[in-house]
């Protein structure tokens, strides 16, 4: 689990969730993900669409409409209305002079301006988003003006009057406490940018850009401030004329050189690739062909063979079959199994259907080793200490399960009379029969216990497998079939596209109330990090394939998730697996499990995770108390 006291930022899956869904459906590209960065920016090349942190503020309202504005700017303005060829030109331009850094911004600025025009008078329903951002930069440039003559940084100042200028509510506002320099420079260069508005295209905002850069380059050194991200990444590496084009530019080949060659000099072989073997010999039949297609390379005025006619008997693909039989080599059917064994056991899938964060990561089952005299002992010790919860849960649950049995459905049209007959005066259809109720005195659910065995849970693992000894025990007197696994990613063996994830089988399903296997929970450890939305989904899977009727995942966590390359992602990936075991019908709910008081930045992360379906723990002490009325409760909802 991911924990530092210092780091105060959390991540509202929410609003990611909402800002990737605008990504997509307004740009019309499936693979366009948004991010968070320092800056706004469209990158073709890394396919993403980046909000600038510069709207995580308290205010959620502005928060939103920020980072939306944001997304419209680049995929409703940048994308389609920016002209590449004159950003080349200007960016070029922009690095030969001594204000790079004042000029890029600026051009970022202004661009801005007339591609928000555009997509208001496209898009009406943008302007609430857009005059909401445009309050609060106007607010954020003003402060950081008075800040900029404090500190004396007359070229950020005078970025910041351009601001306030072109944003102005009346024609010649006024600035008090401004540098005369700065103001005698700004009413200079004002009929430039007053033609900003009349642009028309990307070309118009570059000339005004560059004459006003060269009209302040002999008066001023560069910027200290990073106000704005230059709009588009990469832009070098575009050749036509809108991102748009890029985005759904189709070639024939990879490159498109071209290489000329002596026909007469270049040897041409004409070579038959056979797949014939004498397995396979149909001689009723034309043979199988090996089919190569080049999508790559350079072309040549070499001419081939003359192209093979296709024939009745040419097949598009090919299958290989085969037979089982019995190997008359060693027999291992009476070996132990894995579990008895306690070995591990890694899947042949991996991680690349669950997300481009998880593409690397590997499920690797563990089981249970023999349990050793000291796991009994203990498990005992958490049995007595859980006792009085397990009596409790477990009774109330059986005299429901009792009284359902013994109650009879009344007022049915058809099936034993009842002694209560007045209906039959009294009603034109009288229910006056009832039937015993024959349902099955069991509940019919199956339950999955996911256990954070990451290193933050060192301190807190003792008193968590009372809990466990709880969920344990009362499904097994209640003959409920469930599971219980600990998950954690092994930190030492990750490599770049290798990313080891242990899931420690201590109860399976098909064991889980007629072998006395309590004690395995002993061997749950802290061991080192957690990618908690990979482990979900592989939990979700098992669940699903279950016929039970009610399915329940239940997670024992302390944290945020924390794996190789996952921090950032971790909380949203998390989020959208939670999200996607709902959808398949499982009940998910996250536990949190606290060291003291829990404080507001871990509740936000559980509920940005899980929803309302969560349950915090103060201290993992308390967990038998807290974690008997929600398995209560989940029972009574499955009975």
């Amino acid at each position: 689990m991911k924990y530092n006291r210092w780091d105060d930022s959390k991540i509202d899956t929410g609003l990611y969730m909402l800002l990737q869904d605008l990504t997509t459906v307004l740009s019309n590209q499936s693979d366009l993900t948004f991010e968070y960065k320092h800056g706004s920016f469209i990158d073709i090349v890394e396919r993403t669409v980046t909000g600038s942190h510069h709207w995580d503020v308290n205010e959620q309202s502005i928060k939103k409409s920020g980072y939306k504005s944001d997304v419209f700017l680049r995929v409703l303005g940048t994308l389609h209305h920016s002209h590449l060829p004159s950003i080349h030109s200007f960016s070029r331009n922009a690095d030969e002079t001594s204000l790079p850094k004042f000029s890029a911004q600026l051009f970022t600025l202004l661009e801005d301006l007339r591609l928000e025009n555009l997509i208001i008078k496209g898009r009406p329903g943008t302007k609430q988003d857009f005059t909401i951002r445009l309050n609060y930069l106007k607010h954020y440039f003003d402060t950081q003006r008075s800040t900029n003559v404090t500190r004396g940084y007359p070229l950020d100042e005078l970025y910041c009057l351009i601001y306030l200028l072109l944003q102005a509510d009346q024609p010649d506002p006024s600035f008090p406490r401004a540098s005369d320099k700065q103001l005698n420079q700004l009413e200079k260069i004002k009929p430039l940018l007053y033609r900003t508005f009349e642009a028309a295209d990307t070309r118009g905002v570059a000339g005004i850009t560059e004459h006003i850069t060269q009209m302040l380059e002999e008066s001023y050194q560069d910027m200290f401030h990073t106000y704005f991200a230059f709009p588009i990444a990469h832009h070098e590496q575009f050749q036509k004329d809108t991102l748009f084009d890029e985005l759904t530019r189709t070639d024939p080949l990879e490159n498109e050189d071209r290489e000329d060659a002596d026909q007469e000099e270049s040897e041409y072989v004409d070579e038959e690739f056979s797949t014939w073997h004498r397995e396979n010999e149909n001689s009723n039949r034309k043979q199988t062909f090996l089919q190569f297609e080049l999508d790559s390379g350079t072309k040549t005025n070499i001419n081939g063979g003359n192209s093979r006619e296709t024939e009745d008997g040419d097949q598009a693909e090919g299958t290989i079959q085969g037979a089982s039989g019995k190997s008359d080599q060693n027999d291992y059917s009476d070996v132990d199994s894995l579990e008895k064994q306690g070995k591990t056991e890694e899947r042949q899938a991996n991680g690349s259907g669950y997300g481009e964060v998880n593409q690397y990561a590997v499920a690797i089952d563990k089981y249970a080793t023999a349990r050793t005299t000291e796991d009994e002992r203990s498990y005992d010790e958490a049995v007595r200490k859980i006792e009085d919860h397990k009596r409790r849960l477990a009774t109330t649950i059986e005299k429901v399960l009792e009284y359902q049995m013994n109650a009879p459905r009344k007022n049915l049209l058809f099936g034993r009379l009842s002694k209560n007959l007045l209906p039959v005066a009294t009603n034109e259809n009288p229910r006056i029969f009832y039937k015993k109720n024959d349902d099955s005195n069991t509940v019919d659910a199956a339950f999955t216990l996911l256990v954070d065995c990451s290193a933050s849970m060192y301190n807190k693992m003792d008193e968590t497998k009372l809990g466990i000894t709880l969920f344990h025990e009362v499904l097994n007197q209640l003959k409920i079939p469930h599971s219980i696994v600990g998950f954690w990613e092994e930190a030492t063996d990750v490599k770049d596209t290798y990313q080891p994830n242990y899931f420690h089988y201590v109860h399976q399903f098909q064991d889980s109330f007629y072998k006395n296997n309590g004690a395995d929970i002993m061997q749950l450890e802290p061991q080192e990090d957690n990618r908690d939305g990979f482990s979900i989904r592989v939990a979700a899977e098992h669940l699903a394939a279950r016929r039970e009727k009610h399915k329940f995942l239940l997670i024992f966590s302390d944290g945020e998730p924390a794996a190789a390359n996952y921090d950032q992602n971790g909380i949203i990936d998390t989020n959208v697996a939670v999200a996607e075991a709902r959808k398949r019908g499982i009940d998910v709910i996250g536990m949190f499990l606290a060291e003291g008081e829990i404080d507001e930045r871990e509740d936000a992360t559980m509920q940005n995770i899980y929803g309302r379906e969560r349950l915090m723990i103060p201290g993992v002490e308390e967990l038998p108390e807290h974690f008997a009325p929600l398995l209560k409760r989940l029972l009574l909802k499955s009975v």
